[in-house]
């Protein structure tokens, strides 16, 4: 537990409520800025839970120092802040973003496979053609709601032809997604969130056993008759890593992209400079991912005692490592409040970093390229036509509505 007195300006800061995070992006950079000069190991208290507080990294330097340390700090009491304040996740030691040592670097090994660039080259131009085609329609009915219409049909689709998920089932477990993570609104309960990550899991274990009498080339298939030395995997994390998988290959690129079409229109030079090939895709998707950072914070409980900016994190003790600060770190990131998709280099933290490196980030930027690309390809203009519609949640950012009508390149 901290024993200095905090910054009195930041102590009124809660970054356990979403609705800390529902504010414009020209509030939240200025107060991370503050954590990062005030206070950049900080400790934030919190009432009514089982632990009494939590350790705030915001500087890039510190945060990618813990990502590496998998000695010193593990994900297997947790690793987002909603299962660390609870004490641990379910599904530590079982599901890869939540397993550590050994098994953890076997598990990954099973899965890399999958996620192969070189897999996945069949895949990718599947996602190129959906995002051409999706952006087209849209184009063609001129107004639509760009979350709704176009960015949830890309990710979803895409794990779900990796998982082996049938055509039929997919909006089912869209929505499940969303609400395992994070709400539209305020309304929903933690009961809610629950009950939707207990239908998925439920839904992965059905699915695995027809997998298991019928196996086929998907993920689902591999996880449910693959073994680590000679052992199968046991159910619970069969149906874990594949909740793992549809979850975070869903949400990351689904929100860059909402967020992607809603700053290129609040920035029309850098719209101008995507569309004029001044600026490379691949560049772009880069910027578009540390400008959004969807996954505004990871965490790691610390195994031992250990010193960081002068203060000492006591053995057990819960850090939270904010990708949202430290992809604007000016001491890394040159004009770092700029949304530039020329910038170079671009060391962004968006898919973590170290042992727990996003398995799916390949994939992941080819999505956000694929739809870069048709935007560029086949719109001239975007414009709002509503309010876009944030969600909530301490974990995750962007929206669930985006409205706009398009205008068709010539």
């Amino acid at each position: 537990m901290a024993t200095a007195t905090e910054p009195e300006a930041l102590t009124g800061i809660d970054l356990t409520d979403p609705r800390t995070f529902l504010d414009r992006k020209d509030e939240l950079v200025p107060m991370w800025r503050r954590f990062r000069s005030e206070s950049p190991v900080h400790w934030h208290p919190v009432e009514d839970r089982q632990v009494p507080g939590f350790w705030v990294l915001s500087r890039y330097h510190d945060v990618m120092d813990v990502y590496r340390d998998n000695k010193r700090f593990t994900s297997e009491r947790g690793n987002v802040l909603a299962t660390l304040l609870e004490g641990g996740d379910s599904a530590a030691g079982r599901m890869l973003a939540v397993t550590d040592g050994r098994r953890h670097r076997e598990l990954r090994n099973l899965l890399l496979k999958a996620f192969a660039p070189r897999t996945l080259e069949p895949v990718v131009d599947g996602v190129r053609r959906r995002a051409d085609r999706l952006v087209r329609e849209a184009v063609a009915r001129g107004d639509c709601d760009f979350a709704q219409d176009v960015a949830e049909h890309i990710p979803m689709a895409t794990i779900a032809d990796l998982l082996g998920v049938p055509a039929e089932d997919r909006d089912y477990l869209l929505s499940l997604t969303k609400q395992a993570l994070s709400a539209e609104d305020a309304e929903q309960s933690d009961e809610d969130a629950l009950v939707a990550r207990n239908e998925l899991l439920l839904y992965f274990s059905e699915l695995a056993e027809d997998r298991r009498d019928d196996p086929r080339d998907d993920v689902v298939s591999v996880l449910a008759t693959a073994t680590i030395d000679g052992e199968p995997l046991t159910e619970q994390e069969i149906v874990f890593n594949c909740y793992s998988v549809i979850i975070g290959g869903d949400e990351t690129s689904r929100l860059s992209m909402i967020c992607a079409m809603r700053e290129l229109i609040e920035h029309p030079e850098q719209w101008r400079r995507l569309t004029s090939g001044e600026v490379a895709v691949e560049t772009a998707v880069e910027e578009v991912l540390r400008w959004v950072t969807p996954a505004m914070h990871f965490g790691r409980r610390a195994l031992t005692d250990v010193e960081i900016g002068g203060r000492t994190i006591r053995s057990g003790d819960v850090v939270t490592l904010w990708n949202s600060s430290a992809n604007y770190d000016e001491e890394v990131f040159h004009d770092p409040g700029v949304f530039d998709l020329g910038r170079t280099p671009n060391k962004h933290v968006s898919f973590g970093y170290g042992p727990h490196f996003c398995l799916g980030a390949y994939l992941g930027r080819a999505e956000i390229a694929a739809l870069l690309t048709a935007l560029r390809t086949h719109v001239a203009e975007a414009v709002p036509t509503g309010p876009a519609r944030p969600i909530h949640s301490n974990f995750l950012h962007g929206y669930s509505s985006l409205p706009v009508s398009l205008r068709p390149a010539r």
